[in-house]
């Protein structure tokens, strides 16, 4: 019989795989949350701040929730893409990242000081707003989730 005869398996397409983890399941259900968590308050600032300052609150407004979502929403994408590393790695990227986004939230803030057509009141308040809104939004996502354990 030679090996021209002989049926072949069938091998696993290279590269990686990108089909979600099912342990993963409440980390991506928490940035979902965030990011509607978000969302909702982009919308809802926004219509405020510009009622009460104007252009300048909008912008406010704007500017406040993308600080205050980076901040939050990068942590989530950082701990969803690193649960698979060893947890030493993890918690050195997980510190690295957090310290390259206080750097980004300090030279925004640093550039934005120099300006004037914004609101600082409802730039703080949008920030305020968006870091217990995304973080509590997170956190119902994640304990909403039914993960299964087993102990051992």
């Amino acid at each position: 019989m030679n090996a021209e005869s002989q049926p072949s398996t069938p091998q696993p397409a290279p590269g990686p795989v990108s089909a979600p983890r099912a342990d993963d399941a409440a980390l991506r259900a928490a940035l979902r949350h965030g990011v509607a968590g978000l969302v909702a308050l982009v919308v809802v600032a926004a219509v405020v701040a510009t009622i009460v300052a104007g252009l300048p609150g909008l912008w406010g407004a704007l500017i406040g929730a993308a600080i205050g979502g980076f901040f939050i929403l990068a942590t989530a994408v950082v701990v969803l893409r690193t649960a698979t590393l060893d947890s030493g790695v993890q918690g050195m990227v997980m510190l690295a990242s957090w310290v390259g986004k206080l750097l980004v939230v300090v030279i925004v803030v640093a550039v934005l000081k120099h300006f004037d057509f914004y609101s600082r009141g409802a730039l703080f308040l949008t920030v305020l707003g968006s870091l217990l809104i995304v973080l509590g939004a997170e956190t119902y996502g994640l304990l909403r989730q039914r993960v299964p354990y087993v102990g051992s």
